[in-house]
């Protein structure tokens, strides 16, 4: 079930076009959960891939995929630092980030919106979905878009094109493994 999940939810991160994604996926119980996990870890990680528990409700997982190097890319420009310095988040490393992510997701203060800014969602749309609080967009697909309309668009495309592509050669017999795109 899991391999059906990563390539209709995070097909544009295996073809390493995007930092990462998440999706809830049903689970029976928390040790074939983390078991499954650990088999996508153990597959993905030498493409540059990794599969990160989040968080979690009765019977669902929040799970997150991302490329390392992409979100380390990612997190260390200025402005973004600057900002989730601001948020609270210490700086000092993916691993801590990601840390404290999950703490806030688990957490009561509400749902972390700078989660945009680990999927590779420009600064501009993260601080203006925050500001507004989430209305007023001038488009909305795979995030709500408060900057460049236009190469928002064009993403969006590209990503679509991408997991249509990716579900198509799955269903015909190739793997995630041989879809994933080495980093």
């Amino acid at each position: 079930m899991l391999e059906r999940y990563l390539i209709q939810h995070c097909s544009p991160t295996l073809a390493a076009l995007k930092t990462a994604n998440m999706f809830c996926l049903p689970f029976s119980s928390e040790e074939d959960l983390q078991r499954q996990l650990r088999i996508w870890n153990e597959c993905l990680e030498r493409k540059g891939v990794s599969l990160l528990f989040l968080c979690r409700g009765k019977r669902r997982a929040m799970i997150y995929v991302f490329r390392r190097l992409h979100l380390q890319r990612d997190l260390s420009d200025p402005a973004t630092a600057r900002f989730l310095s601001c948020c609270g988040y210490p700086g000092t490393g993916v691993e801590d980030d990601l840390n404290c992510l999950k703490q806030r997701l688990q957490g009561q203060g509400g749902f972390p919106h700078e989660i945009g800014l680990f999927l590779g969602y420009p600064l501009r749309d993260v601080i203006g979905f925050i500001r507004n609080e989430g209305k007023n967009c001038r488009c909305a697909d795979c995030w709500k878009v408060y900057g460049d309309e236009c190469e928002a668009r064009k993403v969006f495309a590209e990503f679509r094109k991408c997991t249509d592509a990716y579900m198509r050669l799955w269903k015909a017999g190739r793997s995630i493994l041989n879809l994933t795109v080495a980093a």
